[in-house]
């Protein structure tokens, strides 16, 4: 029998990020303490419950009453009816908030820039929507923006999530661009001679200086 404590602390870790997502205060930080235990418990989670039920899962370090009747839920009908209704109520808030973590703006982050009004967070929601609706879900809508995020960056663009939605029958082509890496020395260019087999370097007046020190000293820069 499959153990089930790691699908049950992911679950529970993803309850207590949608309910982060939603502003639910305190109940996030204790789903995700119980997940950590029950992630590193060393008995099946099934086997504590068949032991005892509800009694003995509320035995488990950070379990309380509610998670234990969720783990519950779970190990009788394979799903958690919050999860699913916490998936519907933030689906919207689900999108803002990937997009601005493809920004590396956490959602702590976020909530503060919101509560500042650094961030008018209601003229993203439109925006989201249309995307959701575009995709036909959220995890697909999620999967556009990263594709376009991947996109914009290697080429130093901004984007926006109307980005998404104005480039989405072109998602299939959008590649990001090509990244090269280049040999320099003591950040002058260098070139190899393969007719004389040796490192040349380019100064800055143009000449070609034969290279003299040790391959360990060229440096590979990246060039975009």
């Amino acid at each position: 029998m499959e153990n089930a404590n790691k699908t049950l602390a992911r679950i529970l870790e993803e309850l207590a990020f949608l309910l982060d997502v939603k502003g639910v205060a305190f109940k996030p930080a204790a789903y995700r303490r119980a997940a950590a235990s029950i992630e590193n418990l060393a008995t099946d989670v099934r086997e504590i419950y068949k032991d005892g039920g509800v009694k003995s899962l509320k035995k488990i370090k950070g379990v309380g009453k509610s998670i234990a009747e969720k783990i519950e839920e779970y190990i009788k009908k394979k799903k958690i009816k919050l999860l699913d209704q916490l998936k519907k109520e933030t689906a919207i808030r689900q999108i803002v908030t990937h997009y601005f973590e493809t920004k590396d703006v956490n959602l702590e982050q976020l909530k503060r820039d919101a509560k500042r009004q650094t961030i008018v967070y209601r003229r993203y929601t439109r925006s989201a929507k249309e995307l959701i609706q575009l995709a036909g879900s959220v995890e697909l809508a999620k999967e556009a923006i990263d594709k376009v995020a991947l996109w914009a960056k290697t080429r130093n663009l901004d984007y926006a999530l109307e980005t998404v939605i104005k480039k989405w029958l072109e998602l299939d082509r959008l590649k990001p661009k090509e990244t090269v890496k280049k040999p320099f020395y003591l950040d002058d260019p260098m070139i190899w001679s393969e007719a004389k087999k040796k490192w040349y370097v380019i100064s800055k007046q143009g000449e070609w200086l034969e290279y003299a020190d040790k391959i360990e000293k060229i440096e590979w820069k990246t060039i975009k």
